[in-house]
């Protein structure tokens, strides 16, 4: 199996894909799609056995690792693999695949796409939407009824994010890297320095609508080693109780979406309409984002969800080579 590691606010599997937990805008939920908002920086990553004696019980039985997040906070999953050797990787959100909708399986399936590749994939904002949508991953309290895993399943016992990284057959792709040669680079999301009863543990619950595609995987389902492969799972922990467990301080409120293009920054969008886009089950379309969920409850709305004009010179676009993407060259 993969040995997995986390250090510098990162997973690790392997020698290969390495992935680290964005903190993002949180788009507005007012009906619109939005481009991709940036990174602000990495959330801290701490392992559950360093602080065994502070956390949950139920958090040493899984293991893993925990991420402080605010309520209504957002995040993004940014990949970095290797472009020669790619992975394929199942996530969910409570134990429902974010891709399928489908209840956490730890086999890659036949009958049903439920996983992505990187490369090509670069990250993931979100719970398969289809049509080159996603809906933000956006943290609630379980106990609420908010999550993606309560209205999918009716309850609410698993929360965080689970993962799990497979690696390709032996002899499929190079064991090393290739000559560097010039040509297409390819950049990620920019990193940009700058009232209800919650339980301390969170959810993952759908916020706004994003221009984002899950790619199909372009090498097939026969390509993947499912006896070599590494999981984690990742615990979701509210600002006052990581301060509790760990002595540390979380990191700042993020600014919302419309301070953000009040001051000019960028937003991005992708060139990528050549590697098509997994299709989105029943199970996901009809997942309520957090503000409808505040309607059906009666609550009084906590966030601002009023529009946000982004102006387009202010979208930063990139294009993919798909010519590159196909020969494993970026």
């Amino acid at each position: 199996m993969l040995k997995i590691t986390a250090r510098n606010n990162s997973l690790h599997f392997g020698d290969g894909l390495s992935l680290d937990f964005q903190r993002t805008l949180r788009i507005p939920d007012d009906g619109g799609a939005y481009p991709l908002p940036p990174g602000l920086g990495a959330f801290p990553v701490c392992k559950v056995a360093d602080y065994k004696e502070r956390v949950p019980p139920d958090w040493v039985e899984h293991g893993g690792v925990f991420i402080p997040m605010y309520q209504r906070e957002a995040l993004w999953i940014n990949f970095r693999s290797r472009q020669w050797k790619p992975n394929a990787v199942k996530v969910a959100v409570g134990k429902v695949n974010a891709v399928s909708g489908k209840p956490w399986n730890q086999k890659l399936l036949r009958e049903t796409e439920d996983y992505l590749v990187c490369p090509p994939q670069p990250w993931l904002d979100g719970i398969n939407a289809g049509e080159g949508f996603i809906r933000q991953f956006v943290a609630m309290p379980l106990g609420m009824g908010y999550t993606v895993e309560a209205q999918v399943t009716g309850e609410e016992r698993f929360g965080g994010i689970q993962m799990i990284v497979y690696e390709p057959k032996p002899g499929r792709f190079p064991d090393q890297p290739p000559p560097v040669v010039t040509g297409a680079l390819w950049v990620a999301e920019a990193t940009v320095g700058m009232a209800a009863p919650a339980s301390a543990e969170m959810g993952i619950a759908a916020g706004g609508k994003m221009k984002q595609h899950i790619y199909p995987d372009p090498h097939g389902l026969d390509t993947w080693d499912q006896e070599n492969y590494s999981r984690v799972y990742v615990h979701i922990v509210n600002s006052m109780a990581f301060r509790e467990i760990t002595g540390l301080e979380p990191p700042p409120t993020p600014v919302t979406a419309k301070m953000y293009t009040e001051y000019g920054l960028p937003w991005f969008d992708l060139y990528d309409e050549s590697l098509g886009d997994i299709n989105a089950p029943d199970a996901l379309k009809k997942v309520k984002s957090v503000k409808e969920m505040d309607e059906q409850k009666g609550f009084a709305p906590q966030q601002d969800d009023s529009a946000v004009n982004v102006p387009e010179d202010k979208i930063i676009k990139y294009n993919i080579d798909t010519d590159e993407v196909k020969d494993g060259n970026w």
